[in-house]
């Protein structure tokens, strides 16, 4: 039987999308809010041996996983085969250690949460920096996903004589990657936090890349203090307005409006998180039952 996919709010382009590239049919569900505030689920299509595919990009995760832990119950309830997560953003990534003494490592508690309701993740570009896979936290097979190839034909399509720009050392491996795929330069910055959202950054020698689209790219978009001390700086050494892209717009609250007034001439991402700027597609990464679609 083709599997059953859900979209959870928020998330029904995407689904959209999915249903139509493969074998494959779509699910109903109720979700909605009782006036006190609190979730309320029904699941109307026969789960029977079937396998469930739940379509949820888990940024804001607080006020999703709720959601996700009631629906899955009620899937096992109902006789389910498997329950399949894809979600193109994971949250929780980031916080893979403890600075300070009462901290706690919340990217493994949430990933033992997840991995008690479903049987199978599937994402793209999770933030893995300290962590080597998903596999050394969940308890679930995981899926990664890379959206370099789609971000580097993006590039290539849009961008004349583009210089890649990364915001750290961390990006270097997959800045780099994304530079070979469009065959073009790339630089890495050296970033100093000085707090949740105060960021300083030193550009390299760009002054040598005369007459280049500066392309800063990133895999999450949040406060975007990266981006825009970066932009600051290279409007000091006239370089003209630069395209931001990033894979996750996760984007804290005006944070979009104001990296284009600082200067951006435009900001790109994928479509992991709904956003305005999304422009690049991923959703023919996303796998079931090892088939692309």
């Amino acid at each position: 039987m083709k599997p059953l996919f859900f979209a959870f709010p928020g998330n029904e382009d995407l689904l959209l999308k999915l249903v139509a590239q493969q074998p494959a049919e779509r699910g109903i569900a109720d979700f909605r809010q009782f006036p006190d505030g609190e979730t309320y689920v029904r699941i109307d299509s026969e789960l029977k041996n079937r396998q469930v595919v739940i379509v949820c990009t888990l940024h804001q995760p607080d006020t999703k996983f709720l959601l996700l832990h009631f629906f899955s119950k009620i899937a096992r309830e109902m006789g389910c085969a498997k329950i399949t997560l894809i979600s193109p953003y994971l949250g929780y990534m980031r916080q893979d250690k403890i600075f300070k003494v009462g901290e706690g490592l919340t990217s493994t508690y949430f990933a033992h949460l997840v991995s008690s309701c479903v049987d199978e993740l599937i994402t793209i570009d999770p933030h893995l920096h300290r962590i080597a896979s998903l596999n050394k936290i969940y308890t679930i097979p995981c899926r990664a996903m890379q959206a370099a190839v789609h971000i580097a034909r993006w590039i290539t399509q849009h961008v004349p004589n583009p210089l890649l720009i990364g915001p750290d050392s961390e990006s270097e491996q997959w800045v780099s990657d994304v530079a070979i795929k469009a065959k073009a330069p790339f630089v890495v910055l050296q970033k100093i936090r000085t707090g949740d959202k105060e960021v300083r950054v030193s550009v390299p020698n760009v002054q040598a890349y005369a007459g280049v689209t500066p392309v800063l790219v990133d895999d999450i978009i949040s406060t975007g203090k990266s981006m825009m001390e970066t932009i600051l700086h290279l409007k000091k050494i006239n370089l003209s307005a630069p395209v931001c892209v990033g894979i996750h717009a996760v984007f804290a609250p005006g944070a979009y409006q104001e990296l284009l007034a600082t200067g951006a001439s435009r900001v790109v991402t994928c479509n992991t998180i709904p956003h305005e700027s999304n422009q690049i597609d991923i959703s023919d990464l996303l796998q079931v039952n090892g088939k692309q679609i």
